[in-house]
């Protein structure tokens, strides 16, 4: 009995992710796709969701660069089709291009890190991305293999963290 105390006294203590709830400003994974946390702008909530309508495409080289809707996508096709369905930009873009996107640094809620050969997108606190795989993703339901899929946070070392410019109508933080 007091074990039983002792646990339900521990769980309140527990962050409301573990819970498997979003925490404030932290988007989480279902069946694959992102779910947007409650308090996201919604720009936030339009790039998530154009991100999960490519989260299973293959992967292939130059993919989503000759047109936004194709059948499979790179690196920087996919970060430019979920910044398009956000309104945040207007034609794909190489990683090279990223580079150079919006603003330095990480944003609240969106940030693009790029280098000269790759591009993944960090919403809501969750990374979006052709390459790198974690097992955590897996287990809610991910699907292997290449291609844009949702992850979490991985090392950042050697991209440029760039984010929306301020002042885009389209974080307005009023959404």
């Amino acid at each position: 009995m007091a074990l039983v105390v002792l646990l339900a006294a521990f769980a309140c203590l527990l962050p409301a992710a573990a819970a498997g709830q979003s925490a404030p400003g932290q988007a989480r994974i279902v069946g694959g796709k992102a779910v947007a946390p409650p308090d996201a702008p919604s720009t936030v909530r339009r790039v998530i969701a154009a991100a999960n309508r490519i989260a299973t495409k293959p992967y292939r080289y130059g993919g989503g660069h000759a047109k936004f809707e194709d059948s499979a996508y790179d690196c920087s096709g996919a970060v430019s089709y979920a910044l398009r369905g956000g309104g945040l930009i207007d034609a794909p873009r190489p990683s090279g291009g990223l580079m150079s996107w919006g603003q330095r640094g990480p944003g609240q809620w969106i940030t693009v890190y790029a280098n000269g050969g790759h591009a993944y997108l960090m919403v809501a606190g969750l990374r979006f991305d052709t390459g790198y795989r974690d097992r955590r993703a897996a287990r809610q339901g991910v699907k292997p293999g290449r291609g844009p899929r949702w992850g979490y946070a991985r090392s950042t070392s050697g991209f440029v963290a760039r984010h929306p410019a301020s002042g885009s109508p389209a974080l307005d933080p009023r959404d």
